[in-house]
């Protein structure tokens, strides 16, 4: 299945796995919503995700994905392999990260070792820990601050946040806020807007 919100790359990549009798397109979704709407309908074994969707953050449909189709691996698909949300979207499961610009044969290798259970990263990608860092020093965010925030992106509650981190409700909502003052944000979706244009997510 292939999400993007670009009919000519869904196109392209149905026409580069045309000449693999193994890989079948089986399905697209021009978005997060209605990605996370078909998966269970048309049941991949592999989700082909582009990180910047119009409606959602691909951790965000990463983990909605993860919930919905247990089974299916889910690649992530960029044209910008320095960006940050490469990181976060592997962090939320995904199970590899590739290049738009990959060949066809790279692309087909790529997703067979997928389906054998590896995890796959273009080699030209960057998920440095440091550069993540350099972003988080510039947003003047603590690593609770943003490790909220980051779940927050997920998709998750106050309570889930709670939960996952072991703090209390009052301090999950507590950093958030605290977190959405150094953005200049005047609410979470917005914050987790500019936090993915800083290359925090």
């Amino acid at each position: 299945m292939v999400v993007d919100d670009h009919p000519v790359v869904r196109d392209g990549v149905v026409l580069l796995l045309r000449g693999d009798p193994g890989l079948t397109v089986v399905g697209s979704a021009e978005s997060g919503r209605n990605a996370l709407e078909r998966a269970p309908v048309l049941r991949p074994d592999i989700v082909l995700l582009d990180l910047r969707l119009p409606d959602m953050l691909a951790p965000e449909v990463v983990a909605g994905l993860r919930e919905r189709c247990p089974a299916a691996r889910v690649v992530v698909f960029t044209a910008h392999g320095d960006h940050h949300g490469v990181q976060a979207a592997l962090d939320a499961g995904a199970h590899g990260a590739l290049l738009k610009d990959a060949a066809a044969t790279d692309l087909v290798a790529a997703l067979r070792s997928v389906l054998r259970g590896e995890r796959v990263a273009d080699p030209r990608m960057s998920t440095d820990p440091a550069d993540r860092q350099a972003a988080l020093d510039r947003s003047g965010l603590t690593r609770r601050e943003y490790e909220v925030l980051r779940l927050a992106a997920q998709g998750r509650t106050n309570p889930e946040i709670a939960r996952s981190t072991g703090l209390a409700r009052n301090t999950v909502k507590t950093y958030l806020q605290a977190a959405l003052h150094k953005l200049g944000a005047r609410n979470r979706v917005e914050a987790i807007g500019k936090a993915s244009e800083a290359g925090l997510l």
